[in-house]
């Protein structure tokens, strides 16, 4: 018999350092197969749209998202199959031609901010996180990095947080924190809630007799 792989869902807004906790929750079971698939590589194409259609996408609503195809995707592993995951070009506000092969593993860590929201993702997650960290680090962290890796000013970000990010989170990310199993404060900063989750996720393992 197949056994079937464990979901682990991290969720939280923008900035709140659910990638760091992913992504150290990854690191412990480098001896075991696991994966992570980032909600924002679903983003919908958009190749068939004018760049200035492109320029208005609301990349935190939740239609942004074509969670029909991640729900597909997600089946396919849990059946032990793979997938061709797609790439968003951020430059081009849309998908590029690039398709990274995806293999099955024992556990899937799904990563972003808007996957507690729906209600087919949740049902499919062995355990959901939600990674809760005040406006103000987040805004700072999301300053940072927008300006670091993405070549934005600071007017541009600071426009686009109080414009969009901070009011779709307020409608569409927060109120899925009572979705969560368990709420990490502090994002990557709490080592002590990603250690509690590490053995919860190798207890999990252990029941389902994959280790």
């Amino acid at each position: 018999m197949v056994k079937k792989p464990v979901i682990i869902g991290v969720a939280g807004g923008s900035g709140s350092g659910k990638t760091t906790v992913a992504k150290k929750i990854f690191c412990q079971f480098h001896d075991q197969d696991i994966l992570m698939i980032e909600q924002d590589s679903y983003y919908k194409d958009q190749s068939h749209l004018p760049m200035d259609e492109r320029l208005k996408t609301n990349y935190d609503h939740p239609l942004a998202f074509d969670n029909d195809l991640l729900l597909e995707h997600l089946k396919i592993l849990l059946e032990r199959k793979s997938i061709r995951k797609p790439v968003y070009d951020y430059a081009k506000h849309t998908r590029s031609n690039e398709i990274i092969n995806v293999i099955p593993r024992d556990v899937i860590i799904l990563e972003g901010i808007l996957i507690l929201e729906d209600e087919r993702l949740r049902n499919m997650m062995d355990i959901k996180l939600f990674v809760d960290t005040d406006s103000d680090i987040r805004i700072i962290r999301r300053l940072v990095r927008d300006m670091k890796e993405r070549g934005r000013t600071i007017d541009s970000v600071i426009d686009q947080y109080t414009s969009v990010v901070r009011p779709m989170h307020l409608q569409f990310i927060e109120p899925t924190k009572r979705y969560a199993d368990v709420i990490i404060p502090e994002g990557g900063h709490n080592q002590v809630a990603i250690d509690l989750m590490v053995t919860k996720i190798k207890t999990i393992l252990e029941e389902k007799a994959i280790l």
